[in-house]
Parts: structure tokens; sequence; C-alpha cells
């Protein structure tokens, strides 16, 4: 419970605070005006309520993901950070366990016409700095120009 009470908490307090006593104060407002005659008023006098009500339902819900930890288990009261390994700053990133790894699907050992093809057009492009895609003689040409 002493992690509520930290500065940043404090602030988001004051914020959720003062943003539902604004919002009715906002819908009072729009109430006396509906009454004085505009009938416009009148869905604002509701909607600024249902405006407090879902700054009141975040915080709430703040609120009880913090006290719970991510995890949803409950904190420790005095939370405990693991020691920074050799060649780490305090306060950085801690890997924990395994990495995550992701399999890889084997490259197919068949011959591809197309990509073969593509990568000819690539290397040709590459061979000849100054040529356009247009220049591009063919893949035929270009199995004759490596042959010469």
């Amino acid at each position: 419970m002493k992690g509520l009470w930290t500065p940043a908490w404090l602030a988001r307090h004051l914020l959720a605070l003062a943003l539902t006593v604004g919002f009715l104060a906002l819908g009072w407002w729009q109430f006396d005006r509906a009454a004085g005659g505009n009938t416009l008023s009148w869905g604002y006098t509701f909607e600024w309520p249902i405006f407090a009500g879902f700054v009141v339902f975040l915080w709430f819900r703040e609120v009880q993901v913090a006290r719970r930890g991510p995890d949803g288990e409950e904190p420790a009261e005095t939370p405990v950070e693991p020691p920074a390994p050799a060649g780490k700053l305090p306060g950085a990133p801690v890997t924990v366990g395994r990495p995550v790894r992701v399999p890889v699907k084997a490259a197919a050992n068949e011959d591809d016409p197309e990509l073969d093809a593509y990568n000819d057009y690539l290397a040709w492009l590459a061979a000849h700095p100054g040529a356009r895609p247009g220049d591009y003689p063919g893949p035929r040409r270009v199995e004759q120009e490596r042959t010469q």
C-alpha cells in the first residue's frame, strides 16, 4: 500500500480528483443552462457525469492493478530489486531466465527459378551502377555475359 503514496501516485490521485470534480461541475453548469431554456444542454447535463464516472473507474482500476502487481499477486511490502549483473548499470533492465527463441523455418534446398532470375537482375544492377532497370537485357543475356 506504501506504493500508492509516492509523488507520482499523489499526482495521479490529485488529477483524478480534479477531473472528477471538474466534470461534475461542468454537468451542473449544463443543468443550469438547460433549466434556463437551452435544450441542447440537456444532453451535456448527462454526458459530463458519465465522463466523471469514467475517470473514477480508470482510477479505481489503476489502483487495483498497482496493489496486485502485473502478475495478479499481492506485492511484497518492500520490493526487492535483483542485483545488477556485472557490466550493467544499476536500474537497467535485467533479463531473468533464458531468452525467447523463435524457430526459424529451414531454407528450402529446391531451386526457385523466379528467385534465381530476380537475384540475377539484382546482381546485374549492382554490376552496372549507371544503368536503369529498363536497360536490363534479361536473364539469358546475363548468363551469357557470365560465361564469357
